[in-house]
């Protein structure tokens, strides 16, 4: 039967060789193909089956990519990366110290030469300019060291460090990873490579607590970032490798050494794609590093920042916590040098057993009222009051050469009646005589600033408050006041040194001079521990060195100090 009807037909044979008996024919009994010969057949079924799903799979991810780069929105940057810090100059520009909780000042690009954007982006991502924003490399990097538990990996794009650095949580999983990598693509569409290189900039963190390049460069080199070398740029563009350990640079030789070498690099990388040609690669010499404490300033110079805060904030109408926060630029009207050579004469007195003398001293330009120097103590963590500003010091003959003065207009009325005046007020007294009658009242901020515009500009308040002849009788017996102290320079008058008490039981003592220039008053008085715990007393000055003697040098240095 062959099956045609409707019968099963005969079962297939197999042909095998049996031993001794030849081939012979063997029915297969309805057994299956083996599994190999199967897997032959349908192979090319399976593969094709596997190929259109993965084209699925890939056409998925690709949709699920453009759905959520379309719903990603770039966020604002954190709180803590937009906090700036306050920083206070001198009235040449120099760095005297800063208010905030963070070390960092936001500046234009155009504030930033072109040789220090070139340098960090040779040290941090020489594809910037051409790049979409994302490295596919480092991605899968960090998103194995995710799985597998290793060490963090870096963005590797500066748009991807800005992102991360400033835009996200600091949390490390793959889903922040791949948010991470879809916000660094959209902000690579949607803004200029000049503008994610200025918010990169402005928030990389260099240490020693210095954030973004306008904080690392006066941290580490004193100069504001427009003024950086090729050298400079390069080094702080090494740093941001490994700021917490290239912060010992300088001090550290292993570290140090390790940084020269990637500064080598850098600068090699810059010659290599033109931004600096190879006689300023050849000019470069490593650079020395010095540092400002973050959050702190040098000895008294803390006493200048409350007073220049303080009225800074009065003058923006603004609390000072928000001017600390607000990344303000203050000049104040400090010239340091002259403030540092204050500080080494003043402090040339020991006192005596048990007793603390005190030296106050304050620098006013006659007519204007711009206050150059302010000593008013030499250790702002152990006594935060300022014996300049707010130290009451008994007169005494300090103010006779006012004595035939009778109709003196206000503020200097008030004072001539005071019997504790301030020296800060016996200085504008003394101002006042050398500008022939006007006073003008006393500041210490000259302008402030903020994102490069002026926001505040002083203008000198001056009233006439003594008449010409009472200005000039004042003058006269300030040169044959109770003890005149001739100085070097023919054109200053002379020194007037009074005080309360007499001898041996001086009390106080004051010397006060002027010129056209400059009105100087220094001021003695002393004290000790009072009976109960963390109180003084007031205390006589002692004898050696002579109390008159010795404010007399103070002046004299000073003054003798500000005339070159």
């Amino acid at each position: 039967m062959n099956g045609n009807d409707g019968t099963a037909g005969p079962p297939t044979a197999r042909t095998v060789r049996r031993p001794g008996k030849g081939r012979e024919s063997v029915p297969r009994c309805g057994r299956r193909a083996p599994l190999r010969t199967r897997y032959r057949r349908t192979r090319g079924r399976r593969l094709r089956r596997l190929f259109y799903a993965f084209l699925t799979l890939i056409a998925t991810l690709c949709a699920a990519g453009v759905v959520a780069y379309h719903f990603t929105t770039i966020p604002k940057p954190h709180p803590e990366t937009v906090t700036q810090s306050t920083v206070f100059l001198d009235s040449d520009g120099a760095y005297l110290g800063r208010r905030g909780p963070v070390d960092r000042q936001d500046i234009p690009l155009s504030a930033v030469p072109a040789h220090v954007q070139e340098a960090v982006i040779a040290a941090e991502n020489r594809s910037f300019r051409t790049d979409s924003g994302i490295s596919p490399q480092a991605i899968a990097r960090a998103a194995l060291a995710t799985l597998t538990g290793g060490d963090p990996q870096g963005g590797s794009t500066i748009t991807q460090q800005y992102v991360k650095n400033a835009l996200l949580s600091p949390e490390h999983s793959l889903s922040r990873k791949a948010r991470e990598a879809l916000i660094a693509i959209k902000l690579d569409r949607t803004r200029t490579k000049d503008e994610i290189l200025e918010g990169y900039l402005n928030t990389v963190y260099f240490g020693p607590g210095a954030a973004g390049i306008q904080s690392a460069a006066r941290n580490y080199f004193g100069v504001d970032a427009k003024s950086l070398t090729v050298a400079q740029g390069a080094a702080l563009a090494s740093i941001i490798n490994i700021p917490s350990y290239y912060e010992k640079a300088g001090s550290d030789p292993k570290v140090t050494a390790k940084l020269e070498n990637r500064w080598e690099w850098v600068l090699d990388a810059m010659v290599a794609s033109g931004s600096i040609t190879d006689r300023q690669r050849a000019a470069a010499r490593f650079p020395a590093f010095r540092f400002y404490p973050p959050g702190e300033t040098e000895g008294q110079r803390q006493y200048l920042i409350d007073i220049a805060a303080k009225e800074a904030a009065d003058r923006l109408g603004i609390a000072e916590d928000q001017l600390a926060s607000g990344g303000y630029t203050v000049t104040t009207t400090f010239d340091l040098a002259a403030q540092d050579r204050a500080t080494q004469l003043a402090e040339g007195n020991p006192g005596g057993k048990g007793v603390r003398v005190h030296t106050a001293v304050v620098g006013i330009v006659p007519g204007d009222g711009a206050v150059r120097l302010l000593y008013g103590g030499s250790d702002y963590a152990r006594q935060p009051f300022n014996d300049a500003v707010s130290g009451a010091v008994e007169a005494g003959t300090a103010l006779e050469p006012f004595d035939e003065v009778r109709r003196a207009g206000e503020p200097l009325g008030g004072l001539l009646r005071t019997a504790a005046p301030t020296p800060l007020n016996v200085a504008s007294a003394y101002a006042t005589v050398a500008a022939d009658g006007r006073y003008a009242t006393p500041y210490t901020v000259a302008r402030i600033t903020r994102e490069g515009r002026t926001v505040y500009r002083a203008r000198p308040e001056v009233r006439r408050v003594l008449d010409e002849k009472e200005a000039m009788t004042a003058g006269a017996r300030t040169g044959a006041g109770p003890t005149p102290v001739a100085v070097g320079s023919a054109a200053v008058k002379a020194f007037t040194t009074g005080g309360a008490g007499g001898g041996t039981t001086r009390r106080t003592v004051w010397t006060s001079g002027y010129d056209d220039r400059l009105a100087l008053t220094v001021a003695l008085f002393a004290d000790r521990a009072g009976g109960r715990k963390g109180t003084t007393v007031p205390a006589r000055l002692p004898n050696g060195p002579s109390p008159a003697e010795f404010a007399q040098r103070v002046a004299a240095g000073i003054w003798e100090a500000a005339a070159t």
